[in-house]
């Protein structure tokens, strides 16, 4: 059974007052088929005792929601003695049934309609033959009524309730959505400002360490690195605010800056180049992979190239993009020994893990190895499923794709 909420002092009232205005008038029919001036005498009891009686039953009506089944039938059963009750009795039945338990329904109202029977004589109304049958079927009907209405009024409420309860359910569930979104976009946005700015930052303290063991370089040779050097931190903190303004409440329709793709790898080797690091491209695809593997693509590429500005300064740097639709994507990341001594950089230890699970995600493989030679390799092996055959749809536009060579 649902749990009851509070009634109001107005609905009380009201409750109360109606179940009064129906006794009052079963009360004055009653006395209609009383003989006249009998008031006094054999009718004392229609005066006296059944307003008495009646004015106890609404006293104990108003506690029926605390004590449900002993008002119910004590009332029930007084109201056999006061025609007036008859109103507090409807209402302490239709409270009852309204908890829908058939036990005590049955209870309390087969006592509204026995109790009845035992008190004919509180009332000198002349009786038609049949009386006390025709009586009982008054009382199994208006008994009936009321179990009907109270029972309905308890479904009615069950199923308001059962509707809050759905309703306060599926906001609960909408904010823990809501909240796990969040979460997950603050994990991404964390990974795309790790993977960024680490190799912004890295390339940085590339030129800044050249310019550090490089006694013998020229002045325009030191400018440029020095120059490079701003461009790098400039750039670092373009990314940073590009990334964070997604997140501006101001700002909501602001896109998102330009992610990872098949078409950036080579813009993403000419800045590592720029910034004084020997690495060479060679790409030697047919086609253009799907965009969830081009993504996957560059940011290998970035984090080997990463990773090799930071832990081998000065090393060539050679990748590989080889493979075709309905194969594979193979991406290979080779840097050679370091160039000079450097003290261990700080790491995070999330750049290869993270990078292995994207990897994994698109159905790839990943290893990293140290190379014969003192370097170190990074491979990746991604599916490259066929095409081909699938129909061009509306608005598809060929887009620019790495040329096949070395760069």
């Amino acid at each position: 059974m649902p749990p009851r909420r509070p009634v109001p002092p107005w609905q009380q009232a009201v409750r109360l007052g109606a179940a009064a205005v129906v006794g009052v008038l079963l009360w004055l029919l009653t006395g209609s088929m009383l003989p006249r001036g009998c008031a006094a005498d054999s009718c004392s009891w229609y005066v006296t005792g059944d307003p008495l009686i009646a004015l106890g039953c609404l006293t104990a009506v108003a506690w029926r929601r605390r004590f449900p089944v002993p008002v119910a039938l004590a009332v029930a059963v007084a109201s056999a003695a006061s025609a007036l009750a008859s109103g507090a009795a409807l209402l302490a039945i239709g409270s009852l049934a309204t908890r829908r338990r058939p036990a005590e329904i049955a209870t309390v109202a087969a006592a509204f309609v026995v109790a009845p029977l035992f008190t004919t004589g509180l009332y000198p109304v002349e009786r038609p033959p049949g009386s006390p049958w025709i009586q009982l079927v008054l009382q199994l009907l208006t008994a009936g009524v009321a179990v009907t209405t109270g029972w309905a009024v308890g479904a009615r409420r069950a199923e308001v309730l059962s509707l809050r309860e759905r309703a306060l359910s599926a906001e609960r569930e909408q904010a823990a959505l809501a909240d796990r979104a969040r979460v997950l976009e603050r994990n991404r946005i964390a990974r795309e400002m790790h993977d960024s700015l680490a190799h912004r930052i890295s390339l940085v303290a590339l030129q800044a360490g050249a310019l550090d063991h490089r006694a013998d370089l020229a002045d325009e040779e030191r400018r440029v690195l020095v120059r490079g050097i701003a461009d790098g931190s400039y750039r670092a903190l373009e990314d940073l605010r590009d990334v964070l303004g997604v997140l501006r409440a101001e700002q909501p329709d602001r896109p998102e800056p330009p992610g990872p793709s098949w078409g950036r790898v080579p813009a993403l080797v000419d800045d590592a180049r720029a910034s004084g690091m020997d690495a060479v491209l060679t790409v030697d695809a047919t086609g253009e992979p799907p965009d969830a593997v081009g993504d996957v693509c560059y940011r290998v590429v970035r984090e080997a190239l990463t990773n090799a500005a930071k832990h081998a300064p000065g090393a060539p740097v050679r990748i590989t993009l080889d493979g075709g639709s309905g194969g594979a994507l193979g991406v290979a990341v080779r840097n050679g020994p370091a160039a000079r001594q450097i003290a261990r950089p700080p790491t995070s230890g999330y750049g290869l893990p993270g990078l292995a699970e994207r990897v994994r995600a698109v159905g790839g493989t990943v290893g990293r190895h140290p190379a014969s030679d003192g370097g170190f390799v990074l491979t990746a092996r991604l599916p490259w499923p066929d095409e081909s055959a699938r129909s061009p749809r509306p608005g598809d536009e060929p887009e620019r794709r790495p040329g096949r060579g070395v760069r």
